[in-house]
């Protein structure tokens, strides 16, 4: 069995970013803390942390810091059932894309985590790849466009996620005053998400063009809109975030009538309790 006085230290360390925080937590000495992980590492046989400067878990920790998570899930289940225990505080990692986080997200799960006293952990990663983290042992859940559950998991689908190509009106007129056409895209830059990014490539595969374009990477959702604002490319941005900017005539379509569709699935461990069941009926409402 697992001393979960060790895991305890393992998961304080990572969540405080160090040792002797770790140990002003719990309420120890930075040696004691040290010791607990070198314990925990001897007894599974191998590391369980990257002592850099600021320590990260390494695969084997990832997997018991998600074996931590949903061990706190069930033990909040058990103490609303038997009142004498006292309820422990949870913290739930989860992996999601940055449109959902700066969009929907916080108006779907504000109430609840403040109803269920939820401490969340939330890893900024895209939806196409988002998985991995689960797949991994790094997360406990993950909101992404991939439907296949990982084994011992759930998939539910959430909804659905409208793209536009935007871009300013100023912009459109410099590279695209001929039309949407493989002479403009070769030539026009775009805005892309990061290196791992596939939404501008699966929307102009979709219209008909795979070759090569410019572009221009920014790994912020916020910083996105704000570069296609002051012109520095087009870019797909989801229709609710973009809204107002396309109202007041601040963003343009460079393909008037175009957009791309993608579908969001959440996916969590199927024995994490009933908090994580409330947490999905939640996100589904917030769908529906």
């Amino acid at each position: 069995m697992i001393d979960y006085k060790l895991l305890e230290a393992l998961a304080t360390v990572v969540e405080t970013g160090g040792f002797e925080r770790a140990g002003a937590v719990l309420g120890l000495s930075q040696s004691a803390i040290s010791q607990r992980i070198r314990t925990l590492e001897v007894r599974i046989g191998q590391p369980v942390l990257l002592r850099s400067p600021v320590p990260r878990a390494t695969p084997a920790g990832q997997q018991l810091l998600n074996h931590v998570q949903q061990v706190q899930l069930l033990e909040r289940d058990l103490a609303k059932s038997l009142p004498t225990l006292s309820e422990p505080a949870a913290r739930l990692r989860i992996a999601l894309n940055a449109d959902s986080l700066a969009t929907w997200w916080a108006s779907a799960i504000g109430e609840f985590c403040r109803q269920e006293a939820l401490l969340l952990d939330m890893v900024v990663e895209d939806q196409d790849i988002a998985l991995r983290r689960m797949r991994e042992g790094d997360v406990a859940a993950c909101l992404c466009s991939n439907p296949q559950p990982v084994a011992g998991a759930r998939c539910v689908p959430l909804g659905t996620m409208t793209y536009l190509p935007l871009a300013t009106p100023s912009y459109k007129k410099r590279y695209f005053s001929q039309g949407f056409n493989e002479q403009s895209l070769q030539t026009a830059p775009a805005i892309v998400f990061g290196p791992n990014d596939q939404l501008q490539h699966r929307f102009l595969a979709q219209s008909g063009y795979p070759g090569a374009f410019p572009y221009h990477l920014c790994p912020s959702s916020e910083g996105f809109v704000k570069l296609a604002l002051a012109g520095m490319g087009y870019g797909m941005i989801p229709e609710i975030q973009a809204r107002s900017k396309i109202e007041m005539g601040h963003l343009v379509s460079i393909a008037p009538g175009q957009s791309l569709d993608v579908e969001l699935y959440w996916h969590f461990w199927r024995h994490s309790g009933e908090v994580m069941e409330r947490l999905t009926t939640a996100l589904k409402a917030a769908h529906s």
